[in-house]
């Protein structure tokens, strides 16, 4: 297989968030790629096995599982695909579900992907699992913002949001990794969505992903699509809405998510953003 190393949701390869790529992953087995993810050592390497039709077969694993879905994975795998195979329209299917991803250049000549998720959903995070998530997180509730209710939102995987009062709050990331992987193993999470609002449309984000063998996410895709339908099904943002997360600022690679919130229910989150090759 020839392995591909792509930075998504950045311009700079020292920000955004690194993944592997491989194109044609015709042939191997599921212990080929946990493997291959493994000595790549990003948060994930996507694996792309070319059908006979229009679409492609895409899985994703971490160093240390396969994960059902993987946003900035996705935007890397399109701008490669795009850097040899031109510019358009893409039909992957992962198994979360059906996403299409669409590339452009942008006016500077620069690579733009944007995927569209599966339709997101919501479901309530339990006391017990809160308090438990806040615990290890060494968070209390006061530290919440009542305006952004703690929610588990999906578009492809599992995320709890938790929102923080203050920027501060958000900058103060020190959690036991042990403790919150067997959380999350639990409860079936992908990684945790911990956000501050800045402005009506700006978020702050910052993703915990020991699910992954990464103790911090740099930018996650998938979760920026789940809190985009987050928001809509809460009613949080008036829809349609175009939303930017800065995510990675605290760990020293900075990335830029776009997302895009259509009005209509039940339709799929856009994630826009950027890829360069490592």
């Amino acid at each position: 297989m020839e392995i591909l190393r792509y930075v998504a949701f950045s311009t700079d390869p020292k920000g955004g968030n690194p993944a592997g790529v491989v194109l044609d992953a015709t042939g191997a087995d599921d212990a080929a790629m946990l493997a291959t993810a493994a000595e790549v050592g990003y948060s994930e390497t996507a694996f792309v096995v070319p059908s006979g039709d229009v679409a492609l077969d895409v899985r994703y694993f971490s160093p240390l599982a396969e994960v059902s879905f993987c946003g900035h994975a996705t935007i890397a795998t399109a701008v490669a695909h795009a850097e040899r195979h031109g510019t358009g329209r893409l039909r992957l299917r992962t198994a979360a579900g059906p996403v299409t991803v669409t590339t452009d250049r942008a006016a500077d000549g620069t690579l733009v992907a944007t995927l569209v998720s599966v339709a997101p959903r919501t479901a309530p995070v339990e006391e017990a699992d809160l308090a438990e998530l806040l615990g290890i997180l060494g968070w209390s509730a006061e530290d919440l913002d009542p305006a952004l209710p703690p929610r588990a939102a999906f578009a492809g995987a599992w995320h709890p949001v938790i929102a923080a009062a203050n920027r501060d709050r958000l900058a103060g990331l020190d959690y036991d990794m042990a403790a919150l992987a067997a959380l999350m193993a639990r409860k079936d999470w992908t990684t945790i969505d911990l956000v501050w609002r800045e402005s009506p449309t700006v978020f702050h984000a910052r993703n915990p992903f020991p699910p992954g063998g990464v103790v911090e996410d740099p930018a996650t895709g998938a979760a920026a699509a789940a809190f985009g339908g987050y928001l809509r099904e809460l009613q949080l943002v008036p829809a349609p809405a175009t939303l930017t997360i800065h995510q990675g600022v605290d760990m020293g690679r900075p990335s830029t998510i776009t997302v895009t919130v259509p009005a209509e229910a039940d339709t799929g989150i856009g994630v826009t953003g950027t890829a360069v090759q490592i």
